[in-house]
């Protein structure tokens, strides 16, 4: 892969519209975790130094084409001025003319892009109408990047673009881990189904020397080799297609690894009473909610024979105690080795984040993609719409 960043581009006096993700949580008016913002600011200020004028194209919840007040993307202005540490002027209506009127160092951000109906549908004339808005196209959102929506796809075919720091960072990461890796590579994929991580499973096994299953997803590979699981999480119409990914990763010579221990307990509540025990000891009156420490000391040593990781998925119900331990101690051995300079650890997906936060293991990671959707199909070999139009 091969992409233009803002070091390619000369910027002095244009318009560059940049194509952020800003879609934060709110409780109310107030903004309750501004990450996505703040992975922004270095791009704006780069492009401001580099004396271009910056219009944000953002969405913000999934209005469906309609607008909503509650999905208005003024809401966040407080906390983007916040960030940027200067005034935003907000247009709902952007023109060409409005934003030549405004000084060179302005910054704008454009009402919710997901208002209009033709941006999901990557409509030619929406992405014709804010291609005339400005002289360079710049996408920073590699999170939105797997849609080919028009204020990601369609107007990146109109103009001069080129990727904004976030998303250079994100796709050199990216390529690190499964493009071109230090090998051995070891992946975790973790997570309650394996129908919704058919494609990536189908993917990787070809990809990397160690696939770690956990979570709801091994007891159905569990199933599939017959052993028994009791009332845990299962899906048992999919042993098939379990039994048909081992038999490709063993032709491909990947080797898959799944929990040797099991963390039982009889009912899905914090605290509940719980029992640790072989995988194949499991009562048919009890829940498999995590792995066992036996289980994380073998995926320690996996780690520890291996140069780059790939992380998707908790091990266990990593949500309520005690039952995020796997999840929390493989975490912390996978950071201890990146700190050592042993690992390249990458790492992305909602419930990933989540889990390594509260692991306190987030920081040593190599990189942390802020993408859900855009990461799984990064790993399940799909070209994404946002990063293709940019090459």
């Amino acid at each position: 892969m091969t992409w233009k960043t803002i070091d390619d581009m000369a910027l002095a006096g244009k318009v560059v519209l940049t194509r952020v993700d800003i879609n934060v949580p709110m409780e109310g008016a107030q903004v309750t975790d501004a990450t996505r913002i703040e992975k922004i600011v270095p791009t704006v200020e780069d492009l401001i130094a580099r004396g271009a004028k910056v219009v944000l194209l953002a969405h913000f919840g999934r209005p469906k084409g309609k607008t909503l007040p509650e999905m208005s993307l003024r809401l966040v202005l407080p906390a983007l001025e916040a960030a940027l540490g200067r005034s935003v002027t907000f247009m709902e209506h952007p023109s060409r003319e409005a934003i030549n009127a405004l000084p060179q160092t302005a910054v704008v951000l454009a009402e919710n892009m997901r208002f209009s109906p033709l941006e999901e549908a990557n409509d030619p004339q929406m992405a014709a109408d804010l291609a005339a808005l400005g002289d360079y196209f710049c996408n920073d959102a590699f999170s939105a990047a797997h849609r080919a929506h028009a204020s990601t796809e369609g107007v990146a075919r109109l103009l001069p673009s080129f990727a904004g720091r976030l998303m250079a960072e994100e796709l050199a990461a990216l390529e690190a881990a499964l493009g071109k890796p230090e090998r051995p590579v070891v992946a975790v994929v973790g997570g309650a189904k394996v129908s919704t991580k058919l494609d990536l499973l189908g993917n990787l096994v070809s990809k990397v020397d160690h696939l770690v299953i956990g979570g709801g997803m091994a007891n159905t590979f569990l199933v599939a080799q017959g052993i028994e699981v009791g009332k845990s999480l299962a899906e048992r119409d999919m042993a098939p297609t379990a039994l048909e990914i081992i038999a490709k990763a063993k032709a491909a010579g990947c080797t898959i690894h799944l929990p040797i221990d099991v963390v039982v307990a009889r009912e899905f509540k914090a605290g509940a009473d719980n029992q640790t025990m072989a995988t194949a000891d499991c009562p048919s009156d009890a829940m498999i909610l995590d792995a066992g420490p036996q289980t994380v000391a073998a995926l320690r040593q996996v780690f520890e024979g291996c140069k780059t990781l790939i992380w998707n998925g908790p091990l266990g119900a990593f949500e309520i105690e005690p039952f995020n331990a796997a999840t929390n101690a493989a975490a912390q051995a996978a950071a201890e080795l990146t700190r050592a300079g042993k690992l390249v650890s990458v790492a992305g997906g909602g419930d990933t984040v989540a889990a390594l936060n509260q692991a306190g293991a987030a920081a040593d990671f190599t990189f942390i993609s802020t993408a859900g959707g855009a990461f799984l199909e990064w790993m399940e070999g799909k070209t994404l719409p946002g990063v293709a139009a940019l090459e």
